[in-house]
């Protein structure tokens, strides 16, 4: 069977900066890639390269068999329409009520009418674990854990092929991490949907992915299921996954 994502030497610069050097990479259809790495390695860059924001300088990317680098726009809206997005920072409109938030692509992007709309946010509200009421708050009286799962709802609202996380748990104390950690695989599994999320909570990874793959100056250095990570016979990857400072990884600060 095809992946449902397949990266082929995918390359992008910033000038003299190269953030991706030829990534590899194929996600299953129904599977959970979790991408790893420090700040600054080219994470959001390689989702954004895959979502069509940026289009990288050499390399194929496929989604479905189908070539999605230079798509002409009516091709790219076809392929938009398989993705879901969770945003790092939860990404709600302040303006909008929480079911407007979520009804969100339902309306725009599928003209559907405001009160069916409605009806499908609040379902996927319920879906994450929020009484149909929160639906009339605005995002500011919502605690971060609750906008967070807001967040995920409007993701979901549209069921989408391949849903896209970046960072969903940053911000979150532990237990509402673990929580949204859940909702995430509960959520991916419903829809039978394809998962990339990218972190740099091990926590996280370990929870969502079925396969992790780590980034490292530009490069996928290591890639393999969940369960090998803690036995992959990389020194930055052990580095990593263990929060040392010690070792190949080094962190550009001053030293004291």
């Amino acid at each position: 069977m095809s992946p449902k994502i397949s990266l082929r030497g995918v390359a992008k610069s910033f000038g003299p900066k190269h953030v991706l050097r030829g990534i590899d990479l194929d996600v299953a259809k129904g599977e959970s890639m979790v991408v790893i790495g420090g700040s600054g390695t080219g994470k959001s860059v390689l989702l954004k390269c895959i979502l069509g924001l940026m289009r990288p300088e050499a390399g194929s990317i496929k989604v479905d068999d189908q070539e999605t680098v230079g798509l002409a726009d009516s091709g790219r809206s076809q392929v938009m329409r398989k993705f879901g997005m969770l945003f790092q920072g939860g990404a709600l409109f302040d303006s909008l009520r929480v079911w407007e938030n979520v009804a969100f692509g339902p309306i725009q992007s599928d003209g559907m009418k405001p009160a069916e709309a409605r009806e499908v946010a609040i379902a996927k509200l319920g879906n994450v674990g929020l009484a149909p009421e929160i639906g009339e708050l605005f995002p500011a009286e919502l605690s971060g854990g609750m906008q967070k799962r807001v967040a995920l709802a409007r993701a979901i609202a549209r069921e989408p092929e391949i849903i896209f996380f970046d960072e969903p748990t940053t911000g979150l104390d532990p237990i509402m991490a673990d929580v949204i950690n859940d909702l995430i695989v509960k959520c991916v599994s419903d829809l039978g949907a394809t998962a990339v999320s990218i972190t740099h909570d091990m926590a996280s990874a370990r929870k969502i992915g079925h396969r992790i793959a780590m980034l490292h100056e530009g490069k996928l250095i290591w890639q393999g299921p969940v369960a090998d990570i803690d036995h992959s016979g990389d020194a930055h990857v052990d580095q990593f996954i263990h929060g040392r400072a010690e070792g190949p990884i080094q962190m550009q600060v001053r030293k004291l």
